[in-house]
């Protein structure tokens, strides 16, 4: 068994808490095993200040493609990722090692009134730098102005507080406050009736070359089993539309008591005017196949109108 591990991870106070956390997980379950953490800096890291969109700096591969530079290098043994940020599609040299116990799905409102939205005034202004949560926003309120915020979850939260700021609030992954202790920061959690999450959001993916046949024996103690069906199908889901970061699509699946795996989809013009809703259900051993008939159903109700709007 390996005696050593290096999680590569970037430097801000979400990506080591995650790292820190698997490190852990890895101490406790493989006693006398050392590991490290090797501090990576990406682009993302390097773009913190852009105002441009995500999809036109890099799209999903904005806080990866180093870390998986340095796996391919061998300088590290695994990466941690917010599920989320991660590519559905990895190069054959890496894989998805583990998937951990998910956390909190939802999305969050702080705002600087401490009033949720339905309760800010007309013409408002939102802060996020995701077409899902602007489309989704802007179905339940049509008044406000959105405006991109970029930074880690200290920045954004300061950028909201600004005396001179220009955000009424802002809207993030409650599972990020959560690792950071900063719950009390949330002025609403948004059902998912109001806001359907991220495809992955809330768990973590633990990345790994896909020839290393040993570690990925040795992550199978951290991987969790319905986690891993509920994303798989949420991810399938995205894959097969052929969407990206650019493309505001939401999915959810949970594995219930009974061990079924159901499936709730959402897609959006960009000005959340029109909105495409799937559900389904299947097996947990299906979790990839209940994806794709999911997208097969959105396709059906049009989706390719919508994506044709965002080209």
């Amino acid at each position: 068994m390996r005696n050593r591990l290096v999680i590569g991870t970037r430097k801000s106070p979400l990506a080591l808490w995650q790292s820190e956390h698997i490190k852990a997980e890895l101490e406790a379950a493989f006693p006398g095993i050392a590991v490290e953490l090797k501090h990576v800096i990406t682009s993302g890291d390097k773009n913190q200040n852009s105002t441009a969109p995500i999809p036109l700096i890099g799209g999903k591969g904005l806080f990866t493609a180093e870390l998986e530079e340095c796996l391919r290098t061998k300088e590290i043994d695994l990466a941690v990722h917010s599920l989320k940020d991660l590519p559905t599609t990895l190069d054959p040299h890496f894989a998805i090692g583990a998937v951990p116990t998910r956390s909190f799905v939802e999305d969050v409102v702080i705002s600087r009134s401490g009033e949720p939205l339905a309760s800010l005034p007309h013409g408002a202004v939102i802060g996020t730098s995701s077409v899902r949560r602007s489309s989704q926003v802007l179905r339940l309120r049509p008044d406000f102005k959105i405006q991109i915020i970029r930074g880690n979850v200290d920045t954004r939260l300061r950028k909201l507080r600004a005396e001179d700021g220009v955000y009424d609030a802002i809207v993030l992954a409650r599972a990020g406050l959560a690792r950071l202790g900063l719950e009390k920061e949330i002025t609403q959690v948004l059902h998912e009736r109001e806001m359907l999450p991220a495809p992955g959001q809330g768990a973590l993916g633990i990345e790994c070359r896909s020839d290393d046949v040993e570690l990925l024996a040795m992550l199978q103690k951290l991987h969790d089993s319905h986690t891993a069906a509920e994303v798989t199908a949420e991810r399938r889901f995205l894959q097969r539309l052929g969407a990206g970061c650019n493309t505001p699509v939401a999915a959810r699946a949970i594995v219930g008591e009974r061990g079924g795996l159901s499936f709730s989809g959402r897609c959006l013009a960009p000005d959340g005017t029109r909105v495409i809703e799937v559900a389904g259900e299947g097996r947990i051993d299906e979790a990839a196949q209940l994806g794709d008939a999911m997208a097969e159903a959105a396709f059906s109700k049009g989706f390719r109108e919508i994506a044709a709007s965002f080209a």
